[in-house]
């Protein structure tokens, strides 16, 4: 074999074994815990830098640093408490601040993961709480996004976290499956306009998942995981990681052909 043909073969043996978002940089919101902070934990292992902001859990949010630190990669913690006057204000300021610390100024990847849940019928929504599941998770993602444009490199990823709840029907929490609803036509609309700079905008529609905040109704409840493995196709509840690689095929150049897509990750939930 020629030397030329060994450097070659060599150079893509190097490429292939090269972390998929080395040299990226990642913005997970509500990422300290969870689906959140299995997103960041994958985004770092596949070498991006990842911002994992947080709203209230400082302590969790360093958690999750940790642990992508000791996995090898790199991030570090942002807080704003999304919902609130100055939110997209305080969470690009410390984002900024991050950036600068490791020599970075733009963004790559934006995952709008973070949002509150409601779980009521609609006799029973007040008109604060119905304000207040729109600002987390419909408001904020939209001025993120608008704040993050800027910053966004050509080529980019936008992943917004959907739910299975705006393809099955679901009565029990009808205000938040429409934040879902506004979030996916947000995410189709804005695929088409940023195209043309190469900027993938999809969605991942996650089911019933095993996290920490649905410990007590659903990990400690065998009843509950019965009931809802057996809606699943795949015949069980998800797992933070599932939603986590899914996401992170979403980032990499894997979906570059992919835009404007919600991906089902409910493990075929009521199929």
């Amino acid at each position: 074999m020629s030397t030329t043909a060994t450097t070659a073969t060599h150079a893509a043996a190097d490429a292939a074994a090269a972390p998929a978002l080395r040299g990226k940089t990642a913005l997970v919101t509500g990422g300290s815990r969870g689906i959140g902070r299995a997103i960041s934990q994958r985004l770092g292992r596949d070498g991006a830098l990842v911002a994992v902001h947080y709203g209230s859990d400082e302590r969790a949010a360093k958690e999750t640093v940790s642990a992508v630190t000791e996995a090898g990669g790199r991030a570090f913690p942002v807080a704003a408490r999304l919902g609130e006057p100055g939110d997209v204000d305080r969470l690009f300021e410390g984002l900024a601040e991050g950036l600068r610390e490791y020599g970075e100024s733009g963004l790559d990847i934006v995952v709008n993961n973070a949002g509150i849940g409601l779980s009521k019928t609609i006799e029973h929504v007040e008109p604060a709480e119905f304000d207040q599941v729109f600002a987390v998770n419909a408001k904020a993602p939209f001025f993120i996004v608008q704040r993050a444009l800027p910053l966004l490199r050509d080529g980019g990823r936008i992943v917004n976290v959907s739910s299975g709840v705006t393809r099955i029907a679901f009565p029990e929490a009808i205000a938040y499956a429409a934040t879902k609803g506004a979030l996916d036509v947000f995410t189709l609309a804005l695929a088409k306009q940023l195209g043309a700079r190469g900027i993938t905008v999809n969605g991942v529609a996650p089911g019933v998942v095993d996290t920490d905040i649905n410990a007590e109704w659903l990990r400690d409840n065998a009843e509950a995981q019965a009931y809802w493995s057996g809606r699943a196709a795949l015949g069980r509840v998800g797992r933070p990681d599932d939603i986590a690689d899914t996401v992170a095929f979403l980032a990499s150049d894997a979906a570059r052909w992919v835009t404007g897509h919600l991906l089902d990750a409910t493990g075929g939930s009521d199929l």
